[in-house]
């Protein structure tokens, strides 16, 4: 019998996250941030209308990940003695969102008996790294934007040997690279992506601007979307509807970057699907259904809690809703992703997931995806995101070949 889709509505902001333990440099004044960080595990708002009993994951998921059975593998006292660093921060334009993501993420794992700590992305983190008082057994580093994603960090992780959760450095590099990320999983993993052209803005400069507008309209159509080639966040996003808003909509896009990625829209109903890998198996969390006033899910749909209205699971027919999951994994694997990663999708009127991207560092704040579908699977968070600590860690990642 198909689980009811449970709306989730927007969650509430405002609740405070537990104290941090700090050793080291603190989240300087970035860390109020983390006061709009929620801590009931992603619940609906109060206001919401009543959500029926939650979905459960895959079938296909082994009984240790059952929500109903997933436990924490080490004791209390062993948590308490394993030191684990979450970065967060960062320069780039997604510094709040890390800030928020690192706090929520810390504050779950603090309240599951782990020993927390927090490090702002800046020039004490390598000798916070290297001092033997100091150093942590494992890293999450949780940057969002340039440094974070695009793979640097991993490759400064991998140089001074510690373990950490994410995708490697080469992985992530090229799931950062939108038109490269859409390049692959079509070759490598068969799946379909909307037509695209990726234009830098000194092409516009050399060409003429109308011009290309103009070679735009007539070739991709109308409506169109135009992003920056790598970024988060939806920054400098825009859906275009009339030829005579690409101008603004460049400008707004090469303000995060000197490429744009033109992009056909396509009709259809906006999916997430998270992934974690826990002892080797890919727990595949339901997929999500976004629904926002104005059809496109920018900056402020995602992280302002308001009318933006989600769903879990989908509300998409059975076999639908396997082909989804199944190009997720697909994604996660052609792209070589480990622990943790989250694919965007516009799925067509045809029934066909088109994909869009895919994170290796995907939100994790009181208004995320990931931790909204997994809480409407009824994981505990605290668990979950334990299991995943201690997947890791049990693996023994040999660095510099984490």
């Amino acid at each position: 019998m198909a689980a009811t889709p449970r709306r989730l509505g927007a969650p509430h902001a405002g609740m405070t996250i537990n104290s941090q333990t700090r050793k080291g440099n603190t989240m300087t004044d970035d860390s109020k941030v983390a006061s709009a960080a929620t801590h009931d595990a992603g619940k609906p708002d109060a206001t919401s209308p009543a959500a029926t009993t939650p979905s459960t994951t895959s079938p296909s998921v082994s009984a240790s990940l059952d929500p109903k059975h997933m436990a924490m593998r080490t004791s209390a006292q062993e948590r308490k003695a394993t030191d684990v660093l979450i970065v967060c921060g960062g320069l780039s334009h997604e510094r709040e969102i890390s800030v928020r993501s690192g706090h929520r993420v810390g504050g779950f794992l603090e309240e599951a008996g782990w020993t927390v700590h927090f490090h702002d992305m800046d020039s004490t983190l390598l000798d916070y790294l290297s001092d033997p008082s100091t150093r942590p057994d494992i890293v999450w580093p949780l940057l969002h934007g340039a440094n974070g994603e695009d793979g640097s960090i991993r490759d400064v992780l991998e140089l001074v040997g510690l373990p950490y959760i994410g995708s490697r450095a080469k992985a992530s590099r090229t799931a950062w690279s939108k038109p490269i990320a859409k390049n692959v999983v079509r070759k490598l993993g068969g799946l379909s992506t909307p037509h695209s052209v990726t234009l830098p803005e000194s092409l516009f400069r050399e060409l003429g601007v109308s011009k290309v507008i103009g070679l735009l309209v007539d070739s991709l159509g109308l409506p169109l979307f135009i992003k920056p080639t790598m970024g988060g966040s939806a920054l400098g996003c825009t859906m275009v509807t009339k030829a005579e808003q690409l101008p603004q909509a460049l400008v707004s896009c090469f303000a995060y970057g000197d490429v744009a990625l033109v992009e056909r829209a396509i009709t259809g109903t906006e999916v997430s699907v998270s992934i974690l890998d826990i002892d080797g198996e890919p727990l595949v969390l339901s997929p999500l259904e976004i629904v926002t006033p104005n059809g496109t899910y920018d900056y402020d749909a995602r992280y302002t809690p308001g009318p933006t209205d989600f769903y879990v699971p989908a509300r998409l027919d059975a076999a639908t809703m396997s082909t989804i999951r199944q190009a997720a994994l697909t994604a996660h694997r052609v792209l070589s992703l480990r622990d943790i990663s989250r694919t965007d999708f516009i799925v067509d009127d045809q029934g066909v997931p088109q994909f869009l991207e895919s994170n290796v560092t995907p939100g994790m704040t009181d208004t995320s995806l990931l931790p909204q579908a997994a809480d409407a699977d009824a994981y505990h968070l605290p668990t979950l995101y334990s299991r995943l600590v201690e997947s890791v860690l049990a693996q023994h990642r040999a660095v510099p070949y984490a």
